[in-house]
């Protein structure tokens, strides 16, 4: 590996928050009904992560593969309301599975399904990071997988390939590991040609990457490897690598995080928070005004901390939670711009006064700050 190879490896190794996705012929042996082995496999080596204070979160398919093994189906079926029966069976096993495996180690685990609506409309992807956060920060691995019993499109297993991407995005990851039952990106497709060579790592942002994945892979998941690729491009618009790897390497999530060689790496342009700060200093469109005295000015400026409803006199607009805010100094310059904790009528109560008592104005509280430094960019006030 090259010099440049192995320093991008270096992100994976020290990378602290993952999102690790299985693909269904892993999870449920081909098709033959889940796994235990397999699933205690990976509970073991996500044990050992947490043990070195990593966080965690699954994305599992196999719940319609589990499913049609329970309803004694030998292929797959074509309507929706089949598919979705099966989904809604197969959930049960696959809960349980991870459940007794997770056990062993002494972990909890919390199963979310979600849909791209959860993604798309702003209160429930919030309310989706909220609750992933909380999980994780009291020790808990969450289990991911497309709520496939209420979506209306068709069902393709390869979306959990997007949905691992998406949820990485969601919760700012800074690696997405996808595990497949293909040794990486290749080349070539290694089954046609046998002078294929396997990537080991790359910009997800090369354009070449689609075009060497080719078509979809096994019968009983539906994504293939270009499905993978864009998952990795998709990942990295918030920073994150993508690793593809085959989950039937040995102690594979051990071995990446201490830094080795397996499968693809594809890293991004960006680290995770630069990303993030680029992406808020490009939007043009903010849903609202807050200005801010001295004090607090101060503190942006000079400290890096972050806006608290204390230090904000006044605001304009009628923003939500999560929209993109402008925060002004006295004299009305722009100091800075950030994705805001409360919606304007909820900041509007919370104005001028202590982060203490957030909970006993609103009856809640979503954060203490209104705005997270993680979430906010200085301006230039030359």
């Amino acid at each position: 590996m090259s010099d440049s190879g192995r320093s991008e490896r270096q992100v994976v190794r020290r990378a602290q928050r993952w999102v690790v996705k299985v693909g269904s012929s892993l999870v449920t042996d081909e098709g033959r009904g889940i796994d235990p082995e397999s699933i205690a496999m990976w509970a073991a080596q996500i044990a050992g992560l947490r043990a070195q204070a990593r966080e965690v979160v699954l994305v599992s398919s196999g719940a319609i593969a589990e499913g049609m093994k329970r309803l004694g189906w030998m292929t797959r079926p074509h309507e929706i309301h089949e598919l979705q029966a099966a989904a809604a069976v197969g959930q049960m096993g696959l809960a349980q599975a991870y459940e007794s495996g997770f056990a062993k180690w002494n972990l909890k685990t919390a199963q979310i399904l979600l849909t791209h609506e959860d993604i798309a409309d702003r209160r429930r992807y919030l309310n989706a990071r909220s609750t992933i956060s909380t999980l994780l920060g009291y020790g808990v691995v969450p289990i991911i997988n497309e709520n496939d019993t209420v979506v209306t499109d068709e069902i393709k297993l390869g979306d959990n390939d997007t949905l691992a991407a998406m949820v990485t995005n969601l919760i700012e990851a800074d690696v997405l590991v996808i595990l497949t039952d293909q040794a990486g990106l290749f080349t070539a497709d290694p089954r046609r040609d046998s002078s294929a060579t396997l990537i080991t790592w790359g910009q997800a942002a090369d354009p070449r990457l689609e075009s060497m994945a080719g078509g979809a892979g096994s019968g009983i998941g539906k994504g293939g490897m270009a499905t993978k690729v864009r998952a990795a491009q998709r990942a990295a618009r918030s920073g994150a690598a993508t690793v593809i790897a085959s989950g039937r390497e040995s102690n594979v999530l051990s071995r990446l995080a201490s830094g080795e060689s397996v499968g693809t790496c594809l890293v991004a342009e960006l680290a995770p928070m630069a990303a993030r700060k680029q992406w808020l200093a490009d939007q043009l469109q903010t849903r609202g005004r807050l200005i801010l005295d001295a004090g607090a000015v101060r503190v942006l400026m000079e400290q890096g901390k972050s806006l608290l409803p204390i230090g904000v006199t006044e605001l304009e607009g009628d923003f939500e939670r999560g929209d993109l805010v402008t925060c002004l100094a006295p004299d009305g310059k722009e100091v800075a711009r950030g994705l805001v904790n409360y919606g304007a009528s909820d900041a509007r109560r919370i104005l001028r006064r202590p982060s203490s008592e957030i909970e006993s104005i609103l009856g809640f509280v979503e954060e203490p700050e209104l705005i997270h430094r993680d979430n906010l960019i200085l301006l230039d006030r030359s």
